[in-house]
């Protein structure tokens, strides 16, 4: 059943200590019925900083000339790819800035073949890489990626506009996740909640918009100001505990109503509390992505204010982790892929609608 607009801008709405830990804990109730409390790692390689988009939230934009861009090398990718599949997870994302020369697609491609031949075909890969042709979406499919996250950063097209320059598309935006489920990917997408101009009824059409479009998976997080981009005014004023309980508020809301999805626990939430991650799994997430980027890149990409674990590496990063989890009461899927239930339900579906 669709779920309610008005019941998402109350679930959105609450306040008070007695209310927000309701509603969480209602949402957490869901996750263990529909999930589960395994959690999923999935290490994170920041591949390159070099980004054609000049989104005004975002400190990586084209336009951001304080610091030096990189892209690491196959051989360094691979390394830290290794380091993943050594210690058991299941799983790594490959995320960077958004380009489309030759250049990077070959090089993703390559990347891709030789991770599944490292790990003999056994570490599942998720893309962050931004809008693509549909050619290039079904060669790096072939190569072996699997999932594919493109946050749309918010479904209404007025604020999106806000948001870019001119010559963003937000229609290309939205024609690039069809194009990914049309090639066979496990598709996510996701929000930046505390937008300037945003509002809980807008946040609420975001959730609908996720539940409409059949998305698998999710990675949301509280929009951070960054010094580096024309928004930094909204620095001074800014209400880290207050963007917090919004950012999980939204992971509950999105449990509760859409049930079976992925849904990430991210960074963002960690550079606002120490125990965000934690907070972000207790309030219905079950991904957590562990940066395994080695650690002299990590400087360079900087999305928001803020970010955690510059100098931390990976090894230092997957005992705390671990020790965080079981403190909570979870598990984590140690060489499980954890693909997202909703995809299997979903193509099920299909499957049996073809077959009819």
């Amino acid at each position: 059943m669709r779920p309610n607009k008005q019941e998402l801008i109350e679930m959105l709405r609450v306040s008070g200590e007695d209310e927000l830990q309701e509603l969480y804990k209602r949402a957490y109730e869901v996750k263990k019925a529909y999930v589960g409390t395994k959690v999923y790692f999935r290490g994170i390689i920041e591949l390159s900083n070099i980004c054609s988009k000049n989104c005004y939230y975002c400190g990586i934009r084209s336009g951001n000339p304080d610091f030096k861009r990189y892209t690491i090398s196959i051989d360094e990718a691979l390394s830290e790819a290794k380091w993943c599949y050594g210690q058991h997870y299941g799983s790594l994302v490959i995320q960077a800035g958004e380009r489309r020369d030759d250049f990077w697609t070959n090089y993703v491609s390559e990347l891709i073949r030789g991770i599944k031949e490292l790990s003999d075909g056994k570490l599942g890969i998720t893309l962050s890489l931004g809008e693509q042709s549909e050619d290039v979406y079904q060669r790096w499919f072939e190569d072996g990626a699997h999932r594919y996250l493109l946050r749309i950063e918010t479904s209404d097209r007025e604020l999106y506009k806000s948001l870019h320059p001119a010559d963003h598309s937000f229609e290309y935006r939205k024609s690039c996740l069809k194009l990914l489920r049309k090639v066979g990917y496990q598709v996510g997408t996701g929000i930046m909640v505390g937008l300037p101009g945003q509002s809980l009824e807008s946040i609420a059409d975001d959730i609908l918009f996720f539940y409409d479009e059949d998305f698998d998976m999710l990675g949301m997080g509280p929009y951070i100001p960054h010094h580096g981009t024309p928004l930094a005014h909204l620095r001074e004023g800014f209400d880290s505990a207050a963007a917090l309980t919004m950012g999980l508020k939204l992971i509950s809301a999105c449990r509760i109503a859409l049930k079976d999805i992925n849904i990430a626990t991210t960074t963002a939430l960690q550079a606002l509390h120490p125990e965000g991650r934690e907070l972000g799994l207790l309030a219905g997430a079950n991904v957590l992505m562990p940066n395994i980027t080695d650690t002299k890149y990590r400087d360079d990409y900087q999305l928001y204010e803020g970010k955690p674990c510059l100098n931390e590496n990976a090894d230092q990063c997957i005992g705390c982790l671990a020790r965080r989890i079981a403190a909570i009461g979870e598990t984590i899927g140690f060489d499980e892929w954890g693909d997202s239930k909703h995809f299997y339900k979903r193509t099920e579906k299909q499957k049996t609608a073809k077959g009819r």
